[in-house]
């Protein structure tokens, strides 16, 4: 039977040598015989290159999801497309997304008075305006709810309220084990304690939290708050903290969580069991 792991294709820390290290995320989720890949890095020649040196192929996938819209999360998409140009893409849902969505086709106020060439489309709008994407020929399924995508596999969503990213949404993997909820996530822009409470219609119990808690220019002081909150209140078993983290955050999770702490750099494979 295959091993329930996850393995880490892109970040800008790991042990490997041989790996290239990249500002950026990207994980291949193998879980009950699926194959799921969270988000593709930063740079789609550096994210092709750890995959060969990896001997991971990315045509026998079930499923992709990218966490936010960020280049280093989908700059890989490119590489993707050309080895598994089928595959469904789940996506963030935004109305001005970069995976395409639309609006009704007379979503905006109209003057009939005006001449037909003041007016949108000549004045006869199609019934729906789409917007477009990098990557029209990709299958993308936006997503603007929990879903889920497979048997014990969801998408949770929750959108920022932080300066800098305010309204952007962001997908966390949920998987569903024995053991309670493994979350994965890209860059946690939300803030994690949200996803948390979000993840909560789910199963109360975190089994682990993996990538990306976007920690990296966070104060001590409510870094080490969130450590400790993580632990005590939200009782998260392990943390195998990634990507944005930040070095500070490494540490004060490594200390807070102790032998609960999973190393999860460039070419680490991660057991969910």
């Amino acid at each position: 039977m295959a091993a329930n792991q996850v393995t880490i294709l892109h970040d800008a820390f790991g042990k490997s040598s041989a790996l290239k290290k990249d500002w950026g995320f990207a994980a291949l989720i193998e879980y009950a015989g699926l194959r799921i890949l969270f988000d593709t890095g930063n740079n789609a020649a550096v994210f092709r290159d750890n995959l060969a040196k990896l001997a991971i192929d990315l045509s026998a996938l079930n499923s992709v999801a990218i966490s936010h819209r960020h280049g280093d999360h989908t700059s890989g998409i490119n590489h993707l497309l050309t080895i598994n140009p089928k595959v469904p893409i789940y996506a963030p849902k935004e109305l001005y997304g970069v995976f395409g969505s639309s609006l009704p086709g007379v979503f905006y106020p109209r003057c009939h008075a005006l001449p037909s060439y003041m007016q949108y489309y000549d004045g006869q709008p199609p019934p729906e305006i789409r917007h477009g994407t990098p990557w029209p020929e990709a299958n993308f399924h936006c997503v603007d709810a929990i879903a889920e995508i497979a048997p014990g596999v969801s998408l949770i969503p929750t959108v920022s309220e932080n300066p800098g990213t305010r309204e952007l949404t962001e997908l966390t993997l949920s998987i569903a084990t024995p053991s309670g909820q493994v979350l994965i996530a890209g860059c946690s822009h939300p803030g994690i304690e949200k996803i948390l409470h979000a993840a909560q219609a789910i199963e109360r119990r975190i089994h682990m939290i993996m990538g990306g808690l976007h920690l990296v220019l966070t104060a001590e002081s409510e870094m080490a708050r969130i450590a400790f909150a993580l632990r005590d209140e939200w009782h998260v078993t392990w943390m195998a903290p990634g990507h944005c983290t930040g070095e500070p955050a490494f540490a004060t999770l490594r200390a807070v969580f102790g032998e609960r702490f999973r190393y999860a750099g460039l070419g680490s494979v991660v057991p969910l069991d």
